[in-house]
């Protein structure tokens, strides 16, 4: 791929001068502005290593730190071992507060293995973060990854939570993989620059640049054969020089038909005869043992002298010998000499490595796997036990991993599917429902358990769940209760609770029914929780008295046993039933939990309930931050319900605080390619997005239409989801009047409010009571309006309380009574200000002065983060406790702490707590 002039920093580059601009911009990025992340993909031989050689040249001439990882295939099983190679010249971390120091301390630390307590990932996430951001502050850093397809999935986890932190700090990361395995974490997350083919000019002159470059029609053969791909650019002319033509003759004729990845392994193998025994052997070692040390390979063959058996193959440019390792010319030479070796040979060289690594369980383990001639029961048991570890560090794609392998190394079905069943587990939490979907499906070919296959089924439905496979999920689920019901109630109701959140975003009427139907079957009362989730999925609306009494059951049995299934269940309950102060912090505390124990699957569906709770609570910027942190942790995890929920959500945030635009590139890019006929929730509250965006930006009628979408055509209007359609009823009246489309609107409401007797939610009612008001035009309006907020429990949805506020304001003054609306006006204003509603705060500021009243510039006007950090200096947080908590540093939260005290007037952090008063969220 060297050879001629292509860009002025490297003019020995061919055919590259896009990719090359584009890492100059990565580059740049690291002094702030545009994006600090690429992703550079391509074929095997495409150059992406070369390019990021050319990356590690550029970011040394610019002062920048290095630090490089190259993921290999021999350790993609072992957790952690990538980030501990990119992080290897930063350890131990000194500087690093202690609870940091204590992580990384466990995860690569000599003395990790001895540490009994669980290492949760969050922990070591933010401890990379803090060793990554502690080296940045001496000099910028250049993170480089090479051949991520082969790094393991822990190692991806955290490269992935590193990568969505660097804003603001001096960090830019790259990342190359073959194109067919990028990595989940990175395959649509961040900006990516496809290495495809050079032209066949660039080719031709590259071509042209080698030793012996092939004349006539050999040149042509070699041109068409290599199809732009740089490495067989290189390598076929060799072939060729050698007299190894593959059936091509000099002149060109006859040709192989290999696909070219095999071509290239099989060129990359075709040095070895000609090496020396010991030299096939010690590289066959290197090959077997992944990233190898030097060190590994001399007790795997103590026979050999490995230092000088490797020297041929430095000679012929295969391997470098380089600070204790042996590293391959390319990822392909080490897959070219461990394919062209036999069974027999490849199987000795692990058995070898393996008792060379007695001192390392893990790899050792790994090492007897890939020699095993078939199953076996102690090498499945050692990789069992490897999985129980890395588990126990909280990396559950290794231990998903092991015991995948473990599984199909174990003799007896019975114990195989207990393992395929473990692994299924790990990979959910690990995050990952299609691995979850393939090795659950493979448990009930194995066992005729029906307990085994039910719990199999069980998981299976979760994974499709989440990924908006509803009407599969509900087809195993559902079969799953209703088989159990009487034989095993616990685990019925468990997957009747795990239904119901299908059953919910699907909002079809005929799953409720057998939601309803299959929970009658189940006489199970040591689950209050699930009980009570499943059955306010049912029916929100009309037994409110009886979902009250299971809800007051499950807090008491929450007070006995504070497990992640019971708050997982309640903190749902409790949102639907409109409790939003209570699930905030039920959804809080799950939160909590799942951290501590690293369950990164769970934690994507629970971090958007609390999303939309902290939304309606009216705590918009933390709701801003569990939605987008919802939306990283459900794109690596392929949770497409939450990656569109999380996405709409933050769509309409946007459109409430004034940016429709945005609002509906958001709104658009969520439901991108998804059909959500089948999840009407989600369906629902796109249209909630789109119609505040066109809200905002003055188009009613799309408003109306939009709004009015939520909602059928039927002679008597229904909701289109039972639940989410409803919450839309105040905003579908107001875009109603401004449209001239009050008629159509009143027959919608007027359906609504009577399937709403008798008794809703004081929520539901004070909706309900703002859209009658606003479509009343008598006096007959007043007593509604007021009604809207009249009930001190409104103040739980301060959003749409300061809209019947402002509403009414507004119609007050229309009827010269401008004193009395002034104060319902302010208190909007007030509310308005402080989520940062900026289409509100304008006009209810514009109705305030046509009033007759003067505004008070806003108190501070702090920017989001201000308030975030103000809000927690006010709870007695240090700056170092706060830099932990937000992932920034405590310089930075010192610099916005110095803004915020002139904005609030005030000079000590002492005095906080009152400026910011009616601040807090409530």
């Amino acid at each position: 791929m060297r050879a001629g002039t292509d860009h002025p920093s490297d003019p020995g580059i061919l055919g590259r001068a896009a990719e090359l601009r584009r890492l100059d911009r990565l580059l740049g990025a690291v002094d702030g502005g545009g994006p600090q992340v690429l992703v550079v993909t391509g074929e095997p031989g495409a150059g992406k290593s070369t390019l990021v050689d050319w990356a590690a040249e550029r970011g040394r001439a610019r002062g920048m730190g290095i630090l490089r990882v190259r993921g290999s295939e021999g350790e993609a099983g072992l957790g952690l071992s990538g980030v501990h190679q990119l992080l290897h010249p930063l350890l131990p971390g000194e500087g690093l507060p202690a609870g940091q120091r204590e992580a990384l301390d466990r995860a690569f630390g000599p003395e990790s293995a001895a540490y009994e307590l669980r290492l949760d990932q969050l922990s070591l996430c933010v401890g990379v973060l803090g060793l990554v951001t502690e080296a940045a502050a001496r000099r910028p850093l250049l993170l480089l990854v090479d051949d991520a397809q082969w790094l393991d999935l822990g190692s991806v986890d955290v490269l992935a939570f590193l990568a969505r932190r660097l804003e603001g700090r001096p960090v830019v990361l790259l990342l190359a993989s073959r194109e067919d395995g990028v990595p989940a974490r990175f395959d649509r997350a961040f900006p990516q620059v496809t290495v495809g083919p050079l032209s066949r000019t660039a080719a031709g002159r590259l071509l042209d640049a080698q030793p012996v470059p092939p004349r006539g029609r050999a040149r042509a053969e070699v041109l068409r054969q290599a199809a732009g791909n740089p490495l067989a650019l290189i390598e076929l002319p060799r072939a060729l020089a050698r007299g190894r033509t593959g059936g091509m003759d000099a002149d060109g004729a006859g040709g192989g038909t290999l696909p070219l990845t095999a071509r290239l392994e099989n060129l990359f193998a075709a040095d070895l005869p000609a090496l020396p025994a010991p030299t096939r052997t010690a590289l066959l070692l290197m090959a077997a043992a992944g990233p190898a040390r030097l060190t590994d390979l001399i007790r795997a063959a103590p026979e050999l002298d490995v230092v000088a058996a490797l020297a041929p193959a430095e000679r012929a440019g295969l391997v470098r010998v380089t600070d204790g390792g042996v590293l391959p010319r390319h990822p392909l030479v080490r897959s070219a000499v461990y394919h062209a070796a036999s069974f027999h040979e490849r199987r000795q060289a692990h058995l070898a490595l393996a008792a060379a690594l007695a001192e390392e369980p893990d790899r050792r383990a790994w090492q007897l796997a890939a020699a095993a001639t078939g199953q076996d029961a102690e090498v499945a048991d050692a990789l069992a036990e490897s999985a129980e570890r890395a588990r126990g560090r909280g990396g559950h794609a290794a231990a998903a991993t092991a015991l995948e392998r473990a599984a199909e190394l174990t003799p007896a079905p019975e114990p195989r599917a207990r393992r395929l069943l473990a692994a299924a587990q790990a990979a959910m939490f690990a995050g990952h429902p299609q691995w979850v979907g393939e090795l659950s499906g493979r448990v009930g070919g194995l066992t005729e358990d029906p307990r085994l296959r039910a719990e199999a089924s069980l998981l299976g439905g979760w994974a499709l769940g989440v990924t908006l496979r509803h009407e599969d999920a509900l087809a195993l689920l559902l079969g799953v209760a209703e088989a159990t019901a009487t034989s095993a109630p616990g685990l019925a109701l468990s997957a009747l609770s795990t239904a119901a959140t299908s059953v919910y975003n699907s909002g079809a009427p005929h799953y409720r029914a057998e939601l309803r139907r299959i929970g009658g079957l189940i006489d199970e009362t040591g689950d209050p929780a699930g009980r009570a989730w499943a059955q306010v999925v049912v029916d929100p609306l009309h037994e409110r008295p009886l979902l009250t009494e299971l809800l007051a059951e499950g807090l008491a049995a929450l007070a006995r046993d504070e497990s992640l299934g019971n708050l997982t269940a309640l903190g749902g309950t409790t949102w639907i039933l409109d409790e939003t102060g209570q699930a905030v912090r039920l959804l809080g505390r799950t939160m909590d939990l799942l951290r501590d124990a690293g369950s990164a699957g769970t934690n994507a569906t629970v971090t958007q309930a609390l999303a939309l709770a902290l939304f309606e609570n009216g705590s918009w910027t933390a709701a801003e931050e569990a939605a987008r942190e919802a939306f990283w942790m459900a794109t690596e995890a392929g949770a497409d319900n939450v990656t569109v929920g999380a996405g709409v959500l933050r769509a309409t945030l946007c459109a409430l605080q004034g940016d429709p635009a945005a609002a509906r590139t958001r709104a658009t890019q969520a439901v991108r390619g998804v059909d959500l006929r089948g999840s009407l929730s989600l369906q629902v509250r796109h249209r909630h997005a789109m119609g505040m965006a066109a809200f905002v930006d003055g188009d009613h009628e799309d408003a109306y239409g939009q709004l009015r979408a939520a909602f059928t055509r039927d002679l008597r209007p229904a909701p289109v989801h039972y639940h989410a359609s409803l919450y839309l009823l105040g905003d579908l009246a107001a875009a109603a009047v401004r449209a001239g489309r009050a008629d159509d609107a009143r027959t919608v409401v007027d359906a609504v409010a009577q399937d709403l007797k008798p008794d809703p939610s004081p929520r539901l009612e004070a909706v309900l009571r703002r859209a009658t008001a606003l479509l009343t035009d008598t006096d007959d309006a007043e007593q509604h309006f007021r009604a809207a907020f009249a009930d001190p429990a409104t103040d739980c949805w301060p959003f749409e309380k300061a809209l019947a506020q402002l509403d009414f304001g507004e119609w007050l003054r229309r009827r010269r009574r401008s004193t009395e609306a002034r104060p319902h006006l302010n208190a909007a204003l007030e509310c308005f200000r402080r989520l940062d509603a900026r289409p509100w705060t304008e006009r209810t500021t514009a109705e305030l002065r046509a009033a007759g009243a003067t505004t008070a510039p806003a108190g501070g006007e702090l920017t989001p983060q201000e308030r975030q950090i103000a809000e927690l200096a006010a709870q007695g947080l240090t700056n170092r406790d706060i830099a932990a908590r937000l992932y920034l540093s405590p310089r930075t939260v010192g610099y916005h702490l110095h803004k915020v005290f002139p904005k609030l007037g005030i000079t000590a952090r002492a005095q906080l707590r009152d400026a910011l008063g009616q601040e807090s969220p409530g």
